[in-house]
């Protein structure tokens, strides 16, 4: 893992040196300030490898931000990039007149090698993660991607929802992914279709969409564990899918939706018992969504061979 921030530098160092360490040496990126502004610049930032591709965050200033035709020459890197605006929406200049802008939320695809000009539109800041994928025959199969210049995905449509999961699941650093290289080149497929350079009709098209919905089923059912009515036709009627597709999804996994739910209400639990030692078992149980106190402890005993009261005394004299 690589992490900077500019925070023990001394203020008049600050942009100067984020310029080198984030812009010129790992991005091979232009980044322009007005001089006035320089000594209040601040930033952060973090890149880890999943697979073989790497995940970046930064939090920063505002601004101006672009990869011209010599920073490409400078740092060449054939790679697809899937970008996450959290914060701080903004402008992207492709040339010949081509403007995009770039809301919060939005998601943008792009080949490494497109020269852009990027500029904030507002001056408080930003927050945003990006995924670069090494792009090979492998992941590419026929399509082309190297004249993808910067472009938003489509807003709330199906298959953004679940770049947007899989996106999530391989940001998650407390919950890492058990097969990050296939879904490394699931999410790098699901990006050329949403840009419409696969076909959908393709084997591992339809590989990757299954990989998105099993994402973005788990992801309804960590947002709605706390429910103890949740059950797999409402998963499905969330995606637009058929009851047994969302069965089909588990099958490879080995759990059941079933089991999978369980396994995720008791990883909640135990979070909690924790961290809240003022919260009862009881309470825990129910916010976890198990309907019965002996069920929960019946099936926590199970799993962690330690009743939840084990785990609460571990925690408080560690």
């Amino acid at each position: 893992m690589i992490s900077f921030s500019t925070d023990d530098l001394r203020p008049q160092d600050r942009f100067d040196h984020w310029c080198e360490v984030r812009g010129k040496s790992l991005f091979g990126v232009t980044i322009e300030l007005e001089r006035e502004r320089r000594a209040d610049f601040h930033g952060r930032f973090s890149a880890i490898p999943i697979g073989n591709a790497v995940l970046a965050e930064m939090t920063a200033s505002s601004y101006r931000v672009g990869r011209t035709p010599a920073d490409i020459a400078r740092v060449a890197s054939n790679s697809l990039s899937i970008g996450y605006q959290i914060r701080g929406p903004g402008y992207v200049d492709l040339g010949r007149g081509r403007i995009h802008r770039i809301r919060e939320g939005d998601f943008t695809v792009s080949h490494s090698e497109q020269p852009f000009m990027g500029t904030p539109e507002r001056a408080d800041g930003f927050h945003f993660r990006t995924l670069k994928i090494p792009l090979s025959s492998n992941i590419l199969l026929d399509a082309r991607a190297h004249d993808l210049a910067p472009g938003t995905l489509a807003y709330n449509t199906k298959i953004t929802r679940l770049i947007a999961a899989m996106f999530a699941a391989l940001s998650d650093p407390h919950d890492p992914v058990a097969a990050a290289e296939d879904d490394i080149s699931h999410i790098a497929r699901l990006a050329l279709l949403a840009r419409q350079r696969l076909s959908p009709g393709r084997p591992e098209s339809r590989a990757a969409l299954r990989a998105g919905y099993l994402h973005a089923a788990r992801a309804i059912m960590k947002r709605d564990l706390h429910r103890p009515d949740l059950t797999p036709a409402m998963v499905a009627a969330e995606l637009a899918i058929s009851l047994r597709q969302v069965h089909v999804l588990f099958e490879p996994t080995g759990f059941s939706f079933a089991r999978t739910l369980t396994a995720m209400r008791l990883k909640e639990a135990r979070q909690r018992l924790e961290t809240m030692p003022t919260r009862s078992v009881a309470d825990i149980a129910f916010a976890c969504g198990f309907d019965s106190v002996a069920t929960f402890y019946r099936v926590f005993r199970s799993a962690f061979g330690m009743t939840p009261g084990d785990v609460r005394m571990a925690a408080l004299d560690a």
